[in-house]
């Protein structure tokens, strides 16, 4: 049996990890990180960029990059890039695909399956999109894994908890969840899941962009495609930087007009209370469906990136009273957990013997007649929210109508009294005899796996016959022939060539730079990002590993340059004394003095392109 690896596909950033030497390892991509940006960009050319490398095209190719589409998953939406049509589980496959290569590099061996983890609160269809995601990958995908439960898991191997009640809160860039967590012995029991799918970092960053164009009378349409990017690109920054200092000032320079607006905790709980409210409700759903008190909690966890944001974590010791609340690995623990799911899944011998229980996180019914209402089908639930899975529940349905020939059922998703409220997952018809009303029934009966299959068993009483369904909604789903298709057109893509991003990286970041300084700085950011290109054009490895060393202190330089000073024109004559007097040992300084010199004597008219 091959290697199963864990991938916590995430909003802002995905993860691989895989179990090894008893416990969840993270497998760095690259760059040599754990975190990979979940962004994607394509050129006209049909060329691909994943990662990193995606996320610097962001302020210079707006209109052909992509993020957040996780949000998406499973819906009709779709994005338009460099011309072509795609769903978010196709720009989610080419993220697991560059997953499944820094694993492959990593294990040094091919990679076939995956354990995925999803926010608890995704429904159905965003489950299955995620499945299709994955085999358009590459990757078998048998089991699908709530976040906090792959959150709980991390937890109890790493502190192996036992006989506790733990409070997962999982904030990360685009959804919340939230999970109580049972663990016992052996085994993880998920209590119960509550959660928003359209609440996480990105809407801080949006409300900090719009606060701040707000407060320099600026308005958002009125801003280019590159200038809303750089917008919410310094926003971003600000709310990072608010998680290390008291103050800081945000400022961006639009059409060469420097706007700036200064930012503390106490503003950005003014700017965001909207989102502060919402983080609440799932949290009382939760405690409410267990029907456990916050004093029977033994410890609470918060996970996810967007929980490294103090006015969060402040926010829930307030919200829940109490100061011990635990903030560990939160960029990682989630797909730490789903490596030790893999080891599981795996049947290792040092982890074979863990028992994770999941729930249904959405209550699962039928439409049935409303005599109050006829047009205004209602939910009958057969199987509630929070169920342990796996589960199946029995109703009997009985014909509304004299003489009628059919029953139809309609399968629905959702916790609404109304069955147009809640998510349809589809519908067959059965026959049954004609007889008076209520003298003609079946039996319906809902099971639902672990890894979210629903399959729906249906018997006429009366004349026994039955007829079993796994449901499936066509309208959204993709079918077994579109994936094949969509297969073989991923397959296409020009994958911009790993070897290459330690050099697309700098050109994407120069490009990015480029795009927000002006002056003198921005000459200098042009013409050493012009020298690298000469210099790759050549094809000389010897030298563009030199100066690709040489271009990055420089972007690092300039990146903190404008964090510090902010003045995108101030002069840059002091680079070349500032750089030379980092380097460390005398052959290092002639290393790089002697660079700084071709690049000197490039820019001056000796070589040319």
């Amino acid at each position: 049996m091959g290697k199963i690896i864990g991938i916590d596909l995430g909003t802002t950033n995905s993860l691989v990890s895989v179990w090894e030497n008893g416990a969840g390892t993270l497998i760095p991509n690259g760059f040599g990180e754990y975190l990979t940006p979940s962004i994607v960009s394509f050129d006209a050319d049909g060329t691909v960029y994943v990662g990193k490398v995606a996320k610097e095209r962001q302020v210079t190719c707006p209109k052909d990059t992509v993020s957040v589409f996780k949000r998406f998953m499973g819906t009709s939406k779709t994005y338009c890039l460099a011309g072509k049509e795609y769903k978010p589980e196709e720009l989610s496959a080419l993220i697991l695909q560059k997953l499944k290569e820094d694993a492959e590099r990593y294990l040094q061996e091919k990679v076939e399956e995956a354990v995925i983890s999803v926010p608890a609160y995704f429904n159905d269809l965003a489950r299955n999109a995620t499945k299709n995601a994955g085999k358009l990958a590459g990757l078998k995908v048998d089991r699908i894994i709530n976040e906090p439960s792959a959150a709980a898991l991390a937890y109890q191997n790493q502190s192996r908890a036992e006989d506790a009640t733990i409070l997962v809160f999982d904030f990360g860039g685009g959804t919340l969840d939230v999970s109580l967590v049972d663990c016992f012995d052996n085994v993880v029991e998920i209590l119960a899941v509550g959660g928003d799918n359209r609440l996480g970092g990105s809407d801080f960053d949006q409300m900090i962009a719009d606060a701040f164009l707000r407060e320099n009378a600026l308005d958002m349409q009125q801003l280019s495609e590159k200038q809303q990017a750089i917008v919410l690109e310094k926003a971003m920054l600000a709310k990072q930087e608010l998680t290390d200092c008291e103050q800081i000032t945000m400022h961006a320079i639009l059409n060469e007009k420097r706007y700036e607006m200064k930012l503390d905790g106490g503003k950005l709980i003014e700017i965001s209370a909207p989102l502060l409210s919402r983080m609440s409700i799932p949290i009382k759903r939760v405690l409410s469906d267990a029907q456990i008190s916050m004093d029977a909690v033994s410890a609470v966890v918060l996970v996810g990136g967007s929980c490294k944001m103090p006015v969060v974590r402040k926010y829930v010791e307030h919200l829940l009273g109490r100061k011990d609340i635990s903030v560990v690995n939160p960029d990682h623990m989630i797909a730490i957990g789903v490596g030790v799911y893999a080891g599981i899944k795996e049947r290792r011998e040092d982890i074979k013997d863990m028992m994770l229980t999941d729930i249904c996180p959405f209550s699962l019914g039928v439409a049935v007649h409303n005599e109050a209402q006829p047009k205004r089908s209602l939910m009958d639930v057969l199987i509630e929210r929070n169920t342990a899975l796996p589960a199946s529940r029995e109703v009997t349905l009985y014909t509304v109508n004299d003489n009628q020939s059919g029953i139809k059922i309609r399968v629905f998703q959702g916790e609404e009294l109304y069955v147009d409220d809640n998510l349809m997952l589809g519908s067959f018809e059965m026959s049954v005899p004609p007889k008076p009303k209520g003298k003609e029934s079946l039996r319906l009966r809902y099971t639902y796996d672990i890894n979210g299959i629903l399959v729906v068993d249906a018997t006429v009483v009366s004349t026994g016959l039955r007829r079993q369904v796994v449901i499936r909604n066509e309208q959204i789903r993709m079918t077994e022939q579109e994936l094949d298709k969509k297969l073989e057109e991923l397959k296409k893509l020009k994958i911009h060539p790993r070897e290459k991003e330690e050099n697309q990286i700098l050109v994407e970041r120069a490009a990015r730079l480029y795009a927000e300084t002006t002056g003198g700085m921005r000459e200098d950011v042009e013409r050493r990002a012009r020298y690298f290109a000469y210099l790759l054009e050549t094809q000389d490895e010897y030298r563009i590993n030199r100066f690709r060393r040489q271009l990055k202190a420089f972007l690092d330089y300039t990146e903190l340059f404008l964090v510090q000073v902010g003045e995108p024109d101030e002069s840059v004559d002091d680079f070349r004394e500032w750089y030379l007097s980092e380097a460390g040992s005398r052959e290092e300084m002639e290393d790089r003095k002697a660079e700084e010199d071709s690049y000197e004597y490039w820019k001056n008219g000796y070589y040319t392109s």
